[in-house]
């Protein structure tokens, strides 16, 4: 079974950035994409971004495009996630997940890591 860490988090004043990291215990073919995921008190978890391995194919939501890049390291088995110009409204946990199919929706990622906080002050 695919075991996800997550790491970076922390927390930072509006403007700044931060860096997460994804790293997976193996590579199957079961984890062909890997997706950001954020979820913040009281809201349903969102799709942030998300990288096909096979190709670098990326998704990202209109709420964070031109500010987060996803990115992988094939030697290190992990995916990043670049946030820059961070808003308060981007404070949530997020969690990196793996999945066969590169979606945008939850449903689609079978293994999820345990998640990192990321708190944006104003």
């Amino acid at each position: 079974q695919v075991q996800l860490v997550e790491s970076g988090g922390g927390l930072v004043q509006a403007g700044a950035s931060l860096r997460l990291s994804c790293a997976a215990s193996e590579r199957p073919a079961s984890r062909n994409a890997i997706g950001w995921f954020r979820q913040a008190p009281g809201q349903e978890r969102e799709f942030v971004a998300a990288i096909r391995w096979s190709d670098y194919t990326t998704y990202y939501a209109d709420s964070v495009m031109g500010r987060f890049t996803i990115s992988r390291d094939n030697a290190k088995n992990t995916v990043y996630l670049q946030m820059n110009t961070l808003k308060p409204e981007d404070t949530a946990v997020y969690y990196c997940a793996a999945g066969p199919l590169l979606r945008t929706s939850s449903d689609y990622y079978s293994y999820w890591g345990q998640g990192t906080q990321v708190t944006v002050s104003s």
